[in-house]
């Protein structure tokens, strides 16, 4: 894994639309999580992350797979196939 320490190119762009395959997906859900990571108290998902910023950890956890964007409709989707 080529992990580069100056500034967010890591994990590339490409390595995180193919994990959301949209990047207004990754956009939106990346900053969420970002907001969320913000928060005191907050937990990090990964272990060791190499970007010290809320954004870039969240990006981390994604393409780690720790963190999966979904939007609302597959959400609803899978609401409804567990009821």
């Amino acid at each position: 894994m080529n992990r580069k320490k100056d500034g967010m190119r890591y994990p590339s762009i490409d390595q995180l639309i193919e994990k959301t395959k949209s990047k207004y997906r990754l956009t939106v859900g990346v900053a969420k999580r970002a907001r969320d990571i913000s928060l005191p108290g907050a937990k990090v998902l990964v272990k060791n992350p190499v970007n010290k910023k809320s954004i870039g950890i969240a990006l981390e956890e994604v393409h780690s797979g720790k963190i999966k964007i979904i939007d609302k409709v597959e959400k609803e989707a899978s609401g409804k196939a567990t009821e």
